[in-house]
């Protein structure tokens, strides 16, 4: 509220100055004091402070950003009504400044907070209720997602085996579910988290929730549902009983046809801009240390599994084929694809195109081909494919991408198995939306260089 309310007062003496000495201040000055207070309003009634929108999701944005239009439509009225004269110079300068610096504020905020997070610092103290394998996997899932603001205090099972992993785990473990909320009072946790589990249903979930209330601690009741955003979801009641109702992933249509156009179009823009960097980069790697072509290609499956011959600026030895498999005893990956940090088939130049993602500019001409897209799953080897399990196969159903979820959420740092988790989130939930997002985020995780090897 306070970041709210100097943002406000910023963009009023901003617009204040701007009208200065056209018009009588007066009035302008009495507006610009109050401003900051009729922004936190707008907010409020746009529910912006809502405990479960914030620093959490792009649900916060979007209800900044309503209340700014909120607030532009007020002021307008009430000029119109009361006859206060407002300038129009002044509601378009001071409205924007506000929103866009809310936004701004609001983002800084959420960094700052996340970053105090991976460090284990203001965490939300959770009591996770459900069967043990369950609730092992959301501990071990939070745990390494700090970013969720979630660190679990006590978990409740139905009954414990010996030996358990639980056991382990450093939380306190109690083998009855039915005293949730005598558990929560004693570890003092603010939220508890209820996983399926058929003993805790109807009635007996229902007066948890009452009991719940009167501690002020929220509930959340986790869906058997996977990686499926909220925009495919919504509640419809039948008969008392809220029913969860699941849209299908959206794979043709407008969205589509203009993702593909677009995809085409900044590509093509893309590769004109960048050429002079794409042919420095050809021409170090061709007469550079570990002289050979400077174009890789490999052969790779795309949508619907068809073949195509991917592009890549070449960060290896000529040879690195046929060493490969006197490597294979140090692979560092844990799945079907080779990972090595320090792989010495790696070229110094190399080193340096992978560590920024330049070697995959060349993957532009894919783009603009058609056998790829901007954003999107990574593009997997023939080999690679015959050894997925049944769900994977589900990441064929779209185009392969230059990036994606995989490499703004840790690139080669990720496990197999978490990366090819991250690539069905990507299809399941696609929008264009989500597009812009990773795109923006690819900037940022290119200039960390984290996870580039």
């Amino acid at each position: 509220m306070l970041s709210d309310g100097a943002v406000g007062l910023v963009a009023a003496l901003v617009a204040l100055k701007v009208i200065f000495g056209r018009t009588d201040l007066v009035e302008y000055v009495a507006f610009s004091l109050s401003l900051p207070t009729i922004w936190i309003i707008a907010l409020f009634a746009n529910r912006a402070y809502d405990r479960r929108y914030l620093f959490v999701g792009n649900d916060e944005y979007q209800r900044v950003l309503h209340s700014g239009l909120v607030l532009a439509a007020v002021i307008g009225l009430a000029s119109y009504f009361l006859h206060l004269g407002v300038a129009r110079g002044y509601v378009v300068i001071a409205v924007p400044i506000v929103t866009v610096y809310g936004i701004i504020s609001r983002y800084t905020l959420r960094r700052r907070l996340h970053r105090a997070w991976a460090q284990g610092k203001c965490l939300r103290q959770v009591v996770v209720v459900g069967h043990e394998s369950s609730v092992v996997a959301l501990t071990r899932q939070l745990r390494h997602e700090r970013y969720h603001g979630l660190g679990v205090v006590a978990a409740c099972v139905p009954a414990l085996r010996v030996g358990s992993p639980l056991a382990g785990m450093g939380i306190l473990v109690y083998d009855n579910i039915h005293q949730v909320s005598a558990v929560v009072g004693e570890v003092g946790a603010d939220m508890v988290v209820v996983l399926s589990s058929p003993e805790l249903e109807g009635a007996e979930l229902r007066r948890l929730a009452w009991s719940l209330e009167n501690q002020k601690v929220d509930l959340l009741v986790a869906s058997a549902l996977f990686d499926v955003a909220n925009s495919r979801t919504t509640i419809r009641p039948a008969d008392g009983l809220p029913m969860l109702h699941l849209d299908h992933p959206r794979f043709t249509g407008a969205g589509r046809l203009v993702k593909n156009i677009t995809d085409r179009v900044l590509a093509a823009i893309a590769l004109t801009l960048l050429s002079p960097l794409l042919l420095a980069c050809a021409l170090i790697i061709r007469f550079g240390n570990g002289r050979g072509p400077a174009l890789f290609r490999q052969v790779r499956v795309g949508q619907h599994r068809r073949e195509f011959l991917i592009y890549k600026f070449r960060t290896m030895y000529t040879d690195a084929e046929d060493r490969l498999q006197d490597l294979r005893h140090l692979n560092e990956g844990d799945g079907v694809l080779f990972k090595m940090k320090n792989d010495p088939r790696v070229t110094p130049i190399g080193r340096w195109l992978r560590r920024y993602s330049i070697d995959e500019l060349p993957q532009l001409i894919n783009v603009l081909k058609g056998e790829m897209s901007l954003v999107g799953p990574r593009p997997p080897l023939d080999s690679e494919v015959d050894q997925y399990p049944a769900d994977m196969h589900r990441r064929l159903v779209v185009k392969p991408g230059l990036t994606g979820l995989w490499q703004v959420s840790g690139r080669s740092d990720l496990s197999w198995e978490e990366s090819m988790r991250l690539d069905l989130r990507y299809v399941e939930n696609w929008s264009l939306t989500l597009d812009v997002v990773i795109l923006l985020r690819t900037c940022t995780a290119v200039l960390r260089s984290s996870g580039a090897y």
